[in-house]
């Protein structure tokens, strides 16, 4: 049991600094609240096609590390229950 522990603090660390990295990494893309005022939002063809870019696939990475990091701590908090 001693040996899972520590796999999965190592594992919980490594995704910690990843999703770190990733989201440091991201531009800021809202427009802040001018853009929501003036609805500033078109639909054009970068907006339809954005998960094939940089940017989305930096943010589809950052919900996968972070859906990852939330699932390792609770196994690690259950792990240590035990």
């Amino acid at each position: 049991m001693e040996v899972l522990k520590y796999i999965l603090i190592v594992l919980d660390v490594i995704v910690c600094f990843a999703l770190i990295i990733i989201t440091m990494s991201q531009s800021k893309e809202d427009g802040g609240m001018s853009a929501t005022i003036t609805g500033s939002s078109t639909n054009n063809f970068f907006d339809k096609n954005k998960g094939r870019t940089k940017e989305g696939k930096l943010k589809k990475w950052t919900i996968i590390l972070a859906i990852a990091f939330v699932i390792l701590t609770i196994a690690l908090s259950i792990v240590y229950v035990i």
